[in-house]
């Protein structure tokens, strides 16, 4: 018997099982792999961002939702299957994006983005990680002259409200800082503060084998069979059952299908995200192009080229519009081979339509806690909601974070 099961070795996982470990818990992760990063912590664009102190709300103006309709814009793909299993989920997402209700829930999901780059350098070293991050942020860029005005006058606001440091740059400003752009933008904001990571699996990995190496274990076995075990729970290995007196759901956009059998109704948005890599790296640093409403990352493997959302069933083939459409536009701008992998990657983003995870203890079992529904932000934030989750077993609600901020993220509000 262990102290803690983890489920799932992706970043929220191992973030939680690093600080469990901290406080002297005897932990182990549950992966049907087994490896770490096997899922989305592999192929997000691997910034930790600390200027991502509001959420990824949806657009609420008439405008922007008939271009999405249809689908005029390559931010979002659809299909109606998709959007007619949502409707719900989806009329809720809507409504906590309208400017009231988004500003107060920015006012939590803010104290999280902020420590996320401290959380994560607990580890970063301790984990030979140091090569794989860069602290001189991205730039996010527009080519049209109007919608780069409206980004940067936000950008004020977010520095005023928030501290978030960045730099305005013309057209000319961006093309000195990264020479090998083509003319084609007006201009972008540089985000000073968040960090970069050349490959977004290794660090995970990196984290993994620290855990590893303090004395953690990793096995192979099916979540699916998470049972009660007298005063515990219990899952199936390929070495036998294994059980421990808490356990730790992290398993991204999987969670709600564990947890329905314990009669929880977790309301989550599965948003399907694509990468592929391509040979050359021209970029200095990441380019979010926000008028092909994708990433242009320099990655070890390659420039990766990542997509927006597509609403989509997680069993759905691969529909490689949004893809097709972002490299079309990166190719406008920038000169690069051809792909390095045969087939695109897939993943899909556990979103909350509170655009809050879900980090606690579940209202109705004892040692069941919830940390997944990160949404996009899974890799800036698995170290951080980790920690809530160890202080709060520890210590039962403190957790060095506000009262209200850890009512925000509680279950309890599905309840």
């Amino acid at each position: 018997m262990t102290d803690v099961i983890v489920l799932g070795a992706g970043m929220v996982g191992v973030g939680a099982a690093l600080a469990l470990q901290a406080q002297g818990k005897d932990v182990v992760i549950l992966d049907r792999q087994p490896r770490f990063a096997g899922e989305t912590s592999y192929g997000n664009a691997g910034i930790i961002q600390a200027e991502a102190v509001e959420p990824y709300a949806m657009p609420t103006d008439i405008p922007s939702l008939i271009a999405i309709a249809l689908k005029r814009t390559n931010d979002v793909e659809w299909s109606f299957e998709a959007v007619s299993s949502e409707v719900r989920n989806l009329f809720s997402y809507f409504r906590y994006s309208q400017p009231k209700s988004l500003h107060r829930i920015a006012a939590t999901y803010s104290v999280l983005i902020r420590r996320s780059r401290e959380d994560h350098a607990l580890y970063i070293s301790d984990a030979g990680a140091d090569a794989l991050i860069r602290k001189d942020g991205f730039h996010q860029a527009w080519r049209d002259e109007g919608k780069l005005a409206a980004a940067v006058a936000k950008a004020e606001r977010v520095n005023r409200e928030y501290g978030v440091g960045y730099t305005a740059l013309d057209a000319s400003g961006l093309m000195a800082a990264e020479p090998a752009l083509k003319p084609g933008y007006a201009g972008a904001i540089h985000w000073t503060d968040p960090w970069c990571c050349s490959s977004p699996g290794d660090l995970t990995r990196a984290y993994g084998e620290l855990f590893l190496k303090r004395g953690g274990r990793l096995v192979d076995g099916d979540a699916e069979t998470l049972a009660k075990s007298g005063a515990g729970w219990r899952v199936d290995t390929v070495d036998g059952p294994l059980e421990a007196k808490d356990v730790v759901v992290c398993l991204g956009a999987w969670s709600p299908k564990l947890l329905k059998r314990f009669g929880y109704r977790i309301p989550m948005i599965e948003k399907r995200g694509y990468h592929q890599h391509y040979q050359n790296n021209p970029l200095d640093k990441p380019l979010m192009d926000a008028s092909v409403g994708a990433v242009f990352v320099p990655m070890k493997l390659g420039m990766r080229i990542t997509t927006g959302a597509e609403l989509t069933a997680m069993t759905a083939t691969q529909n490689l519009r949004q893809l097709g459409e972002a490299e079309a536009g990166a190719r406008k701008v920038l000169d690069f081979g051809g792909p390095v992998e045969n087939q695109p990657w897939h993943g899909t983003r556990p979103c909350m339509p509170d655009m809050l995870p879900v980090v606690g203890k579940a209202p109705r079992h004892d040692g069941l806690w919830f940390d997944f529904g990160h949404g996009h932000q899974g890799f800036t934030l698995g170290p951080t909601t980790g920690m809530l989750i160890a202080d709060l077993m520890a210590d039962g609600g403190k957790a060095g974070a506000p009262g209200p901020v850890l009512d925000a993220l509680s279950p309890r509000r599905f309840s």
